[in-house]
């Protein structure tokens, strides 16, 4: 009898669940939009009874188009991004907000209400900080909860947990507290090196009671990612999802280094590859990259090292944009021509991006990388929500240089590719950064929504240098959870067996050479100079 696994990955906008075959195959998938609220600048929130109920709904319709019987069913997998959930002694959701509504019970991982809480922290010089970069982002978690407790009292004194996402769902799934590595080490602090919580830390930046707590509200017992939790799916959960009770659930990942388990393991015939050789670029709503080393190796500006957060006892350096798609999304709406293209990609049923996308393919053909010569005169720096890494800088803001009085469509046009450059050009400051502390790497895997398109794929590799591969499966990140869920049910001997059988590279983008390639080096200079004159105008 035939096996399978299920991948559920919990993004910013929806939540998705995939049926795979033990090869790999996706069979079935299904999807459904989630609400995010955001009512005043730098406030994002969510709803986890809403996520909870769309994973269900996913699960079941993935089920039904795939035909495949609930018992035949290993195990199922999750991800989620590394957004921070309040639930009560009952279960319930705790408000997060002063608005005091308890089904808003999430502050999303973009959110930035704690600049002060992040700055407090990273004045105090805590030996913690060494494994996020030396500085601590608003988009973790320790920041949020003092934020929490200094704003909404009753909500940080009365929750009887706090999640990460991905935990909240295999605490729904189980009813087990158990938390991942993942999330813990890359959002709260935890050494899992060492297996511990650094209690000092806590009491000196103001959460006392977690530690005083022996930190059970935030994680006791943790687990590597794959590793299955307690019994599996209880009854109230496997009734929810259309699955059968007992089946496995392991502790899951943030949803970024899914999309790393989903590649960076992967095998081709003409690429020699592993997870020390091969870099994650999981490109989404934000930008992530994962980069896996077997010392532990500490590069200011880059977020860990964190043992044991991806790939089994093996190091994991994290960097990325807080802003990519969204900041090209948002880069596109500024320009005259926005209207217009809007209204010819609906004419055509096409996103805006993906329109544009497509207009600049037609220019250039088979030679995407000449389309780099759209961008002229104009240089973007993209960091419309602060720069992540190399510089931990919360405060950076976008620039747009070299603009005229064009307000056609190949006017936008222009923008758009000077967007894209602006993002491979950062992820190459990355690239350097880890680069000059010794860790190198032979290729980019780039993965998520907007790293299907090949125009995008073909212009990070020329504005890194760096080759880029494309995975087979065209759902990288669902198929990294799918690839826990086999580990956790047994299929394989542990998780990098897993992810060697069940992913595989497809393409691969070379990065130009000649007189293109010198072009690229002027850009990024570029982008440089105007990237450190913005900081110190600050």
């Amino acid at each position: 009898m035939s096996k399978y696994v299920i991948g559920v990955d919990v993004g910013t906008g929806s939540a998705r669940a995939g049926i795979f075959d033990l090869s790999g195959n996706m069979i079935g998938r299904a999807k459904r939009d989630i609400q995010l609220y955001n009512e005043e600048p730098d406030y994002y929130e969510q709803s986890g009874d809403e996520i909870w109920n769309a994973v269900c709904e996913s699960v079941k319709e993935s089920l039904i188009r795939s035909k495949v019987n609930p018992g035949d069913v290993l195990s199922i997998g999750f991800d989620a991004t590394c957004s921070l959930v309040a639930v009560g002694e009952s279960g319930q959701g705790l408000s997060v907000g002063l608005h005091g509504d308890p089904n808003r019970n999430i502050i999303v991982w973009m959110d930035h209400r704690a600049l002060a809480q992040t700055d407090q922290i990273n004045s105090g010089g805590h030996a913690v900080l060494d494994f996020v970069g030396k500085k601590i982002s608003p988009e973790m978690e320790t920041p949020k909860l003092l934020w929490l407790k200094e704003n909404i009292p009753n909500t940080y004194e009365n929750a009887a947990y706090f999640f990460d996402l991905t935990d909240f769902l295999t605490w729904k799934a189980t009813g087990s507290d158990i938390r991942s590595s993942c999330t813990t080490a890359c959002k709260w602090t935890y050494l899992a090196h060492e297996m511990r919580w650094d209690a000092n830390y806590f009491k000196k930046i103001g959460l006392q009671e977690l530690a005083e707590r022996s930190f059970r509200q935030i994680g006791q017992v943790i687990l590597s990612p794959g590793e299955p939790i307690g019994q599996g799916l209880t009854e109230d959960a496997a009734a929810q999802l259309g699955l059968t009770v007992g089946t496995a659930v392991p502790a899951g990942l943030i949803d970024a280094h899914a999309g790393g388990v989903g590649t960076v393991g992967a095998r081709s015939q003409d690429i020699d590859s592993s997870a020390e050789t091969t870099m994650a670029y999981v490109f989404g709503t934000s930008a992530c990259t994962m980069t896996t080393t077997t010392n532990m190796t500490l590069v200011p500006g880059v977020w860990g090292p964190y043992f044991n957060a991806m790939v089994p006892d093996k190091w994991l350096l994290e960097a990325g944009q807080s802003a990519a798609g969204a900041a090209i999304d948002h880069l596109v709406k500024l320009s005259p021509a926005y209207d217009r293209a809007r209204e010819l990609a609906e004419a055509e049923q096409k996103g805006v991006t993906q329109w544009l996308s497509d207009q600049v393919k037609l220019k250039y053909g088979d030679s995407l990388s000449d389309a780099a010569k759209l961008a002229g005169s104009i240089k973007v720096v993209p960091e419309f929500l602060g720069n992540r890494a190399p510089f931990a800088d919360p405060d950076a803001k976008a620039l747009i240089c070299g603009l005229g009085m064009d307000t056609s469509i190949d006017g936008l046009l222009s923008l758009y590719v000077a967007g894209i450059l602006g993002l491979g050009y950062g992820l190459k400051q990355i690239l350097s950064a880890q680069q000059k502390a010794g860790v190198k790497i032979a290729r980019i895997a780039i993965s998520g929504g907007a790293g299907k398109d090949p125009l995008i794929r073909q212009l990070i590799a020329d504005s890194t240098a760096y080759p880029v591969v494309t995975p087979k499966s065209e759902e990288p990140v669902l198929l990294g959870s799918a690839i826990l869920a086999a580990t956790a049910g047994g299929a394989y001997a542990g998780l990098e067996a897993a992810m060697s059988h069940m992913s595989a590279f497809d393409e691969v983008y070379q990065p130009v050479q000649g007189d293109l390639a010198l072009l690229h080096t002027q850009g990024f200079d570029a982008f440089c100079v105007l990237q450190s004159t913005a900081r110190a105008l600050r």
